[in-house]
């Protein structure tokens, strides 16, 4: 079985255990939450992109993760810049992987999520913020992008914030794109870039 050390305790990780099993893993998630020691709840789902990683604290969804980036490097991380008391806590996820469920449905065109931006400072979290502004399949390039910001002349710092978006698809930063109409680079890779804008186009 795999686990997840929690506060000196280790969480059980249950995929495809007897039921039994899955009872335990249960009732460890509702004690350690109970007694406040879970600060960073994460769950998987299975998506058109692959499967994704959801992470968030009581403030708010905080992450969300590609496969590509390598999920046990991405709780790694979440450890070293949140807390090391993280948990597969699912049930704390629920309205985050309903809402991302409808978005890939095509029955959902923003979200209303509590968000954390802790992982994005400065500029950065600037960016971010404005990224909700460009509307549900349109796309802007990173100029225009830079031009809603403080600092207009920043492009190439968009790029970089969108690059290192810790929110993405909640917080499209798939709907930034080249001035010459080409899509750019993308976290989730080129084709999951593709999938997205192509979803959105075809379901206005």
């Amino acid at each position: 079985m795999n686990t997840v050390k929690v506060a000196g305790l280790l969480a059980p990780i249950v995929d495809g255990e007897d039921a039994a099993v899955a009872n335990l893993a249960a009732q460890f998630t509702a004690a350690a939450s109970a007694q406040g020691l879970v600060d960073v709840a994460y769950r998987m789902i299975d998506s058109p992109v692959g499967q994704l990683l959801l992470a968030g604290t009581e403030a708010g969804l905080v992450r969300v993760a590609f496969a590509v980036e390598g999920h046990d490097s991405v709780l790694e991380a979440l450890c070293a810049a949140v807390s090391p008391r993280i948990m597969r806590a699912p049930a704390r996820l629920d309205a985050a992987a309903r809402e991302l469920d409808e978005y890939f449905q095509g029955r959902r065109q923003s979200f209303d999520l509590p968000l954390d931006f802790r992982l994005a400072q400065g500029f950065r979290r600037e960016v971010l913020v404005h990224l909700p502004e460009i509307g549900y399949g349109q796309t802007a390039s990173y100029a225009a992008v830079a031009a809603m910001t403080s600092s207009p002349r920043a492009v190439r710092a968009v790029g970089t914030a969108c690059a290192r978006n810790p929110l993405p698809l909640v917080v499209p930063c798939h709907r930034v794109i080249r001035s010459d109409g080409s899509q750019g680079a993308y976290l989730g890779g080129a084709e999951a870039k593709s999938l997205l804008l192509a979803l959105e186009a075809g379901a206005k």
